[in-house]
């Protein structure tokens, strides 16, 4: 992604036309009495038995007299951000259909408050950005057509702001749409091109080059360690070629090391308890919780934040086979502690179960981890917003906080000991899960706090909002990268909040 900004303070129809054919215009809050092409808008308005009122609902495209095509919208600074994303995303969407080199954003204020109009700016920057990127697609190419010198289809790389005066968030927007479009990315890519050996392999040389520590436990590592709970789910596959790895980031004022663990299972047929059809269609896509963790730290080291981060990806296949574990088997866990099977579609917790105690074995001050992980999430909330469960009321209202002013909104549910009496077993220290789905988002949740050590600040995001069918917030796309933006904002108040102590 190499895109070329500039920005004008002034707008001027003639100068947007100039620059581009694709033009994105921008009302904040209130419409001025005389406006950027206002004549063509008037025009389209009443042919459509429209108001300009109606831009604050819904964006208005028209195709200008020289064949520009325009398309404007009235964002209210009272509404959420998830409102003013959404919006801007149903007003670029014309745009980007025809796959524009270069977007002409106009921002239209009235208010001397420039913040409003910058924050404005960024949003509608980032929307536009984040949806123009590409993703994998494996339909053969038609034969070029193109003349030496011209830029490939679809390439957005040429972005001017009018209407601020300055552009002071342009590297956050980048490292942003960066991590976003390698978590969709990874997610999106197909299981025989992505096994937990293929996964490994290009993670080894993304961290390569972006100067990572790489660092991997190996299936017969993970036997020889004792992690019984990970190797329960991977023994099944062949080849056994599960891993936890961990790759590193380290800035020398980092005053914070943040983990961020996510589940890698890059495919996922249930296990002996087998999924219909139906249900293990896109089971590739349970690994989106590490490609969420990947595309944090893509985004972090963009931007070389001063912060420590460890990723932790528990990779690994849930596949069917004579060496498969099945209901009723008892393993033993890195902590030590015996787990009842009780449904081997519950694989996520397990694999997540060793890799958080390797992670909270390092100390870190705050660990995150993200999972498609429980049906009873999305039961409970559908696919527009993502639960979270965490050990410390006031990390609950940071990220509660942090999906409010990111536009990925989280849900908080409890962390309540209560719940423990429903993993009770009569034969291990404890259950995987219920036969029953009642509440089993909280139940998963208090599963996995019993494998982390050393009392360890901690946050499960159940990704129930990884995947909407009309594309969610600023993402279009159906597979959407939720929690990327969301956790970025988090970091960035713990780090404020940081530099003051």
């Amino acid at each position: 992604m190499a895109i070329h900004w500039t920005h004008d303070s002034a707008i001027n129809e003639t100068a947007m036309l100039d620059f581009s054919q694709h033009l994105l215009l921008v009302f904040v809050d209130t419409l001025p009495e005389t406006m950027p092409f206002q004549t063509a808008l008037a025009h389209k308005l009443k042919r459509s038995r429209q108001s300009l009122a109606d831009m604050a609902e819904k964006p208005v495209s028209l195709e200008l007299a020289n064949g520009a095509l325009l398309s404007a919208v009235q964002i209210n600074t009272a509404l959420s951000v998830f409102e003013q994303l959404t919006l801007l995303r149903q007003a670029v969407k014309p745009l980007l259909a025809e796959r524009p080199h270069r977007l002409a954003i106009a921002i239209v204020s009235d208010s001397a408050d420039h913040d409003h109009s910058s924050q404005i700016a960024r949003h509608a920057a980032y929307v536009a950005l984040v949806n123009a990127q590409p993703l994998p697609v494996l339909k053969r190419e038609p034969k070029a057509n193109t003349q030496s010198g011209e830029h490939k289809t679809g390439e957005l790389v040429d972005i001017r702001v009018f209407g601020v005066q300055a552009l002071p968030w342009v590297a956050e927007v980048e490292a942003a749409v960066a991590g976003n479009t390698l978590c969709r990315t990874l997610t999106l890519t197909p299981p025989n091109q992505q096994t937990p050996q293929l996964y490994r392999a290009r993670l080894q040389a993304l961290a390569a080059s972006q100067h990572w520590q790489y660092t991997e436990w190996d299936y017969p590592q993970l036997v020889a360690m004792g992690a019984g709970a990970f190797v329960a789910v991977a023994q099944g596959s062949a080849p056994q070629d599960a891993a936890i790895v961990k790759l590193s980031y380290r800035h020398a004022q980092a005053q914070k090391t943040i983990a961020l663990v996510g589940k890698g299972i890059c495919f996922d047929t249930g296990g002996h308890n087998l999924k219909s059809a139906k249900y293990m269609q896109g089971m590739h896509q349970d690994m989106n919780g590490s490609a969420v963790a990947v595309g944090v730290l893509q985004a972090i080291s963009a931007q070389q934040l001063a912060v420590n981060v460890d990723c932790w990806l528990a990779i690994a296949q849930n596949h069917i086979g004579p060496n498969a574990y099945k209901q009723n088997d008892v393993v033993t866990a890195l902590n030590g502690m015996s787990i009842e099977i009780v449904h081997t579609d519950a694989e996520g917790r397990m694999v997540l179960a060793d890799t958080l105690t390797l992670a909270s074995r390092e100390q870190p001050d705050v660990m995150l981890d993200y999972a498609t992980l429980t049906g009873s999430m999305q039961t409970a909330l559908g696919s527009r917003m993502s639960g979270i469960v965490a050990n410390r009321a006031e990390l609950v209202m940071q990220m509660v906080a942090a999906g409010v002013e990111s536009g990925e909104r989280v849900v908080a549910f409890p962390y309540a000991s209560d719940y423990d009496s429903e993993l009770d077993s009569e034969i291990a220290d404890i259950k995987q899960c219920t036969m029953e789905s009642d509440a089993d988002h909280i139940i998963a949740a208090r599963f996995l706090g019993k494998f982390i050590e050393q009392d360890t600040a901690w946050c499960h995001v159940d990704l129930s909002a990884y995947a909407h069918k009309d594309g969610l917030g600023a993402v279009a796309s159906e597979v959407n990268g939720f929690g990327v933006a969301l956790t970025l904002r988090w970091l960035e108040g713990l780090l404020a909040q940081s530099a003051q102590a």
